[in-house]
């Protein structure tokens, strides 16, 4: 079996032979550029998120997003969505059909299309496990590799004001002489059929630690909101334990120390910034609070969140726009909702994040 050291030493052939090239928008596809993001803003869009799901996009989001001021969805997807089960190198043309119809409303409506794989082959955060694990599989990183491949073909030559590709969402607490191999084999095999398209990569640690090995490569990376998660995350089903904390304040006391806004910018922003003054752009590429938070708590810490990423010029994407972390249907408690299409409007809500726009 190829050794994997030998196989990365194949990726100029897998990726066109190319040497890797400069930055996303360094050659004039547009004026976005990875060392400076625009303040995008906006939300997850789940329909692709699971395989469970995989229903195409609607236009009925990018009309509302629109009207309301927002320039920014998220698409976290499952490559499983579109790629055959026997054979991971043959793609489903009707399925990423869906991917194209929303990459061309976001055009329609002046809405940037961040495509992500949430579950790329070999990595997910979220069970089941895959096969195979991305960060010591050859075959692994080579299906990644086509992935990535495939959509920067797909979508060449359209500007990065309207495009980019979010490689994986949120890599564990792993080395970064793990992750970066990937991410450059990965941005290798992109710029050997896009060489300009604009490359964004999740933190390490699920978002939270910036890459900072990675600054030269001319990409952009993201980071989360989530913390601290008992808050962001009171009582979600998904995380053990979580029914068992006690009801969150904010400021939020954990033993000896408090969560509040000004840790929030030592430990959250101020290493990011760092990151960003090597000339790597940042954005926010999930947060929110679940609808078990008290909703009081929540929108406070909202407040706070938004405040920090104002100051730092930082855009973000709330997970997510519809359901329990959003503005549409989100059921929470404490909430006020008011009649809208036919849905349930978190109006205060609303208003909050397009305050955030006006700043």
């Amino acid at each position: 079996m190829m050794k994997r050291r030998d196989f990365l030493k194949t990726l100029p052939a897998l990726a066109g032979g190319l040497a890797l090239l400069p930055a996303a928008g360094a050659a004039g596809i547009d004026t976005v550029s990875a060392a400076k993001l625009p303040r995008w803003r906006g939300y997850n869009l789940l329909e692709k998120f699971t395989l469970r799901q995989n229903s195409p996009y609607m236009e009925r989001d990018f009309e509302w997003a629109k009207s309301w001021g927002f320039d920014f969805f998220r698409l976290p997807t499952d490559y499983r969505c579109w790629t055959d089960s026997k054979d991971p190198y043959k793609l489903d043309e009707a399925i990423l059909k869906h991917i194209d119809q929303a990459v061309e409303w976001g055009k329609q409506y002046g809405i940037h299309i961040n495509l992500n794989l949430h579950r790329g082959p070999g990595y997910c955060v979220n069970p089941p496990a895959e096969p195979l694990d991305l960060w010591t599989s050859e075959e692994a990183l080579k299906q990644f590799c086509f992935q990535w491949k495939s959509f920067a073909e797909r979508y060449k030559g359209i500007p990065n004001t309207q495009v980019s590709f979010d490689l994986l969402n949120e890599p564990p607490q792993i080395e970064e002489a793990a992750y970066t191999p990937v991410v450059r084999a990965a941005v290798e095999a992109i710029r050997s059929a896009d060489p300009d398209r604009l490359a964004i990569i999740d933190g390490l640690q699920w978002g939270r630690v910036p890459v900072m090995s990675l600054a030269d490569l001319g990409i952009a990376q993201s980071t989360r909101g989530y913390d601290p998660m008992r808050i962001s995350h009171h009582r979600a089903s998904w995380i053990n334990g979580s029914d068992q904390w006690p009801e969150p304040t904010w400021p939020l006391k954990e033993g000896d120390k408090v969560w509040d806004k000004e840790r929030l910018k030592e430990e959250r922003i101020q290493p990011w910034k760092a990151l960003e003054a090597q000339g790597v752009g940042v954005h926010v590429g999930e947060w929110g609070a679940y609808s078990r938070v008290p909703y009081n708590v929540a929108l406070a810490w909202m407040a706070d969140c938004l405040s920090l990423w104002r100051e730092a010029g930082w855009g973000w994407a709330l997970w997510n726009l519809r359901g329990s972390f959003g503005i549409v249907d989100s059921r929470r408690e404490g909430a006020k909702y008011e009649e809208f299409q036919g849905h349930q409007l978190d109006r205060a809500m609303l208003e909050l994040l397009q305050k955030d726009g006006q700043a």
